[in-house]
């Protein structure tokens, strides 16, 4: 462990506090026992995932899940696509096995949804979390259910509650939504990190799982802090009993629709924010950094790290100060802050992408930074986002509509913080 790295996460994650108290609504409020508890709660789940031998062993075997699930997709994949799965370009393994990978995860998630299998793990999750965290059964049920499920589906879980929900529990479920990643994602990313070496992919679906779990009390923590709950609240567990179809077959159809859509809409995300930042980039390189000489000072101040003025640059060196608070090395933190950047403005599956390839080229110094920048990355906290669960959880509560709009930069916020949060404290015990 690095004494400095160490230090620095320490006075991160006190950074990250005073952000949170900052931005509170209710800063008399705030439940500090309740915030101690959850913090302490997330660091005892990353050192048993992380150093406790049983505990790692469980996630090495639900992680491998993941790798097979990767596998089954591949299967499938082939028997429609064929010859093209034979292909090595990065946009051949994206189209052809990333994309599909979200479809049949949805369609699995969505039969394991119908069964009632899925409902009982979230259910024995929100036990052990509502023992140690006294909040509400709804909010409880959905930041658990954020750990396997996607911003707008784990509310399901909880849909006969939502109109009833305070303006604290929303912003919770809002927050879980937002610093979490849901598994049929999950799996696309262990795919297109770890490739197709199992050992890698197996070691990626580790910390990807991990950080999702890490961030269902880090959820709790940040959401708190910003918006204390000052009413009464109710603690029953009771998960609702709306199924995803009538029959299995029609679950499955129906999880099968819903990735598709996914895997189209997150296709399509890529497509039109690469070519975007290609087109700014065009103007900020090709333009501005070409005829004020920019470009050259800026190649010569960075030893060649930036060839001139981009994106990747501006992004990089604001958030650089950041990252390397947070215990990220010197030599990576530009390249991190980047990556945090991308995520926020555009999404994180563009940065995902980016640290694939900063992976494969060996930019990357410090291995702890590939690991530090997988969980920095994980949720789905970024401005689009806002207007998916003001979209989506407004259909389920149509009554809650404008307090999800005001509550939507609270949420973004919250969301990012509570993904650092996660973050830091790996990087801390790494």
């Amino acid at each position: 462990m690095n004494l400095e790295s160490f230090l620095r996460g320490v006075l991160g994650i006190f950074v990250l506090g005073v952000i949170l108290y900052l931005f509170s609504s209710k800063k008399k409020d705030i439940p500090w026992r309740l915030v101690g508890l959850g913090f302490l709660l997330q660091v005892v789940f990353a050192v048993g995932i992380l150093h406790v031998p049983f505990i790692a062993a469980i996630f090495d075997k639900v992680s491998s899940f993941f790798v097979v699930v990767l596998d089954f997709t591949r299967q499938g994949s082939s028997f429609v696509f064929g010859n093209l799965l034979d292909v090595k370009s990065v946009g051949f393994i994206f189209a052809f096995q990333i994309l599909p990978t979200i479809i049949f995860f949805s369609a699995l998630t969505s039969l394991l949804f119908y069964l009632g299998i899925l409902q009982k793990i979230v259910y024995g999750l929100s036990w052990i979390m509502g023992k140690f965290l006294k909040i509400s059964g709804a909010e409880n049920l959905s930041t658990t259910a954020n750990i396997f499920l996607g911003q707008t589906e784990a509310p399901l879980l909880i849909k006969p509650y939502l109109p009833k929900m305070t303006r604290s529990e929303i912003l919770c479920v809002m927050v879980g939504g937002m610093a979490n990643t849901a598994g049929g994602v999950l799996a696309a990313y262990v795919g297109f990190l770890g490739g197709g070496d199992p050992v890698q992919q197996l070691f990626f679906a580790k910390h990807l799982l991990a950080a999702s779990v890490m961030s269902a009390p880090a959820t709790i923590v940040v959401s708190k802090m910003l918006l204390p709950q000052t009413e009464e609240i109710d603690e029953r567990l009771e998960i609702s009993e709306e199924k995803i179809g009538t029959n299995m077959i029609e679950a499955i159809a129906v999880g099968t629709e819903d990735g598709l859509k996914l895997a189209f809409n997150v296709g399509a995300m890529l497509i039109v924010f690469i070519a975007m930042i290609a087109m700014v980039n065009y103007l900020l390189n090709d333009v501005v950094g070409y005829y004020s000489g920019l470009n050259t000072l800026i190649q010569s101040t960075t030893d060649g790290q930036y060839t001139g003025l981009t994106l990747q640059f501006v992004l990089g060196y604001i958030c650089a100060p950041f990252v390397w608070l947070l215990g990220i090395a010197k030599s990576d933190m530009v390249y991190i802050g980047q990556l945090l950047g991308e995520k926020t403005i555009l999404n994180e599956f563009v940065a995902y992408t980016t640290l694939g390839k900063m992976k494969d080229s060996g930019v990357l110094k410090d291995p702890k930074s590939i690991i530090m920048a997988t969980y920095i990355l994980s949720g789905f906290a970024n401005f689009s986002s806002i207007g998916i669960q003001v979209g989506g959880i407004g259909a389920l509560a149509p009554s809650k509509r404008s307090m999800l709009s005001e509550l939507g930069i609270k949420a973004l916020i919250g969301g990012t913080i509570a993904s650092l949060l996660t973050a830091t404290i790996v990087g801390m015990l790494t």
